[in-house]
């Protein structure tokens, strides 16, 4: 690898949650640098789950995320000629990236209600087990009990 490591930034927790999870989550709904619509979707999306579960906002998400981050994942090896698919725990960084990414892209699969309801509804289901990122961790999760056999090629 040439140069050095990118020094990893540290991101200021949002205004209202005082959330470091949240300030990031706002950051992947953020599309062309439209900071404050992604902020307004993801506010306006916690008041919708509030309403909806009857809990405080911060426990759904904190619950939804610890139902859609994942433990295992599997990465491609070329052993000798073939591929293999490894699994690999995830580390800590990349489990949040992969639920965020699987989060929004089950939000945004869903059309004709606007964002901040599509979102919470994910929230919500997930908070619950249930839900396109849930169902996405669970694929990947088998995807790496049925290649465990292939676990001895890991470096």
């Amino acid at each position: 690898m040439r140069g050095k490591q990118a020094v990893k930034r540290v991101l200021q927790p949002d205004t209202k949650y005082k959330s470091v999870l949240v300030s990031k989550l706002i950051n992947y709904v953020m599309l062309d640098g439209k900071k404050s619509t992604a902020q307004r979707v993801v506010y306006d999306a916690f008041e919708i789950m509030e309403k909806k579960a009857g809990k405080p906002a911060m426990d759904v998400f904190d619950l939804a995320m610890k139902n859609i981050i994942p433990a295992v994942e599997v990465r491609s090896r070329r052993v000798g000629g073939a591929n293999y698919q490894i699994p690999t725990p995830v580390r800590g960084d990349r489990r949040y990236a992969l639920a965020y990414r699987w989060i929004l892209l089950a939000a945004r699969g869903k059309k004709g209600r606007p964002m901040a309801e599509r979102l919470a509804a994910e929230f919500i289901a997930g908070a619950e087990g249930e839900g396109d990122s849930v169902k996405k961790r669970q694929d990947v999760q088998r995807m790496a009990d049925a290649n465990r056999a292939f676990a001895h090629f890991a470096r």
